[in-house]
């Protein structure tokens, strides 16, 4: 993109007819591609077209990497499906060789993981039920029966699957049996503490999130808070990322950090770091089922 097209505002967008009223769906695109001019245009001449209103616009020019993110939420004729929208839209993808989808207000199905830390799970259920989570919860799978009440009273089912050098091999492939079987969009790590083979991983790439205490990579290994204690640490903090290959070193999605001092010994550390656990796993969780999250290399662009 070259600095003679204007970056699209709320004002020069092109808009649909208020007499169009017929504005029952609502939609989100999505799209990464190389810079060039041409590109929001095409994008807004599409749906002003097709009689959509655009609601929301958001995108970043990188110009390190010489490339272009965009997140447009429309809404418009109830007669267009996503699959319909893709359709339409391919000959502009190809154009311009877009990496697009479209998506409607189908909330993601989400599956989530614990192991004996309940905190993130009992924040995700409490987002869930109060309707701000962005995606719903279906499902909870762990190692340990620690918190089938947790899961059962909120009414998800509960599916032990123990874990064993041994038994590795079979319990990942009974965890994409259910990714299957529920129609799961999003698997959540919280604080599942079993490290996912490289198999594993690779089958889930772009729709599976972690937590992990601190900020990456610093106290890797057992009693990360004891170790940061050691250290005198000052800040506390918590990183949200997608699940790779590479142990905790996929891309971010959210970091929280919360101020301690000298006073804070390993329990209290422990107690405030589970804070920022929570608050960055349902920050990247709500961003991700509400499609902001756009994958940037080995980074992210998040629209929020």
């Amino acid at each position: 993109m070259t600095l003679v097209e204007t970056t699209p505002t709320q004002s020069t967008l092109p808009q649909a007819s208020a007499s169009e009223d017929d504005r029952s769906r609502k939609f989100v695109l999505t799209l990464s591609c190389i810079e060039r001019a041409g590109i929001v245009q095409a994008v807004t001449t599409f749906l002003f077209e097709r009689g959509f209103n655009i609601e929301e616009h958001q995108q970043f020019d990188d110009g390190l990497r010489q490339t272009l993110h965009l997140r447009t939420a429309f809404s418009g004729s109830p007669e267009y499906s996503p699959e319909a929208l893709e359709e339409e839209f391919r000959a502009i993808a190809e154009r311009f060789d877009m990496k697009f989808s479209f998506h409607d207000q189908t909330k993601q199905r989400v599956l989530v993981m614990v192991s004996k830390f309940g905190h993130c799970l009992n924040d995700l259920i409490f987002r869930w039920r109060g309707g701000s989570l962005g995606g719903d919860l279906v499902l909870v799978v762990s190692n340990h029966g620690t918190h089938r009440a947790m899961a059962e009273a909120a009414g998800l089912p509960f599916v032990h699957i123990p874990v064993t050098p041994d038994t590795k091999a079979d319990a990942e492939r009974r965890l994409l049996e259910l990714v299957d079987e529920y129609n799961i969009d999003l698997v959540v790590l919280a604080r599942y503490m079993q490290v996912l083979s490289d198999e594993l991983s690779r089958a889930l790439e772009g729709r599976a999130i972690n937590i992990h205490h601190s900020f990456l990579p610093g106290f890797k290994g057992a009693r990360p808070y004891h170790q940061a204690y050691d250290r005198g640490v000052k800040l506390v903090g918590a990183t949200a990322h997608y699940v790779t290959a590479d142990l905790d070193e996929g891309p971010i999605i959210e970091q929280e950090v919360i101020r301690v001092d000298h006073s804070y010994g390993p329990t209290a550390l422990s107690t405030v770091g589970q804070d920022a656990e929570a608050l960055a796993l349902s920050r990247a969780v709500r961003w991700h089922c509400e499609h902001r999250v756009l994958l940037n290399q080995t980074s992210t662009v998040v629209f929020r």
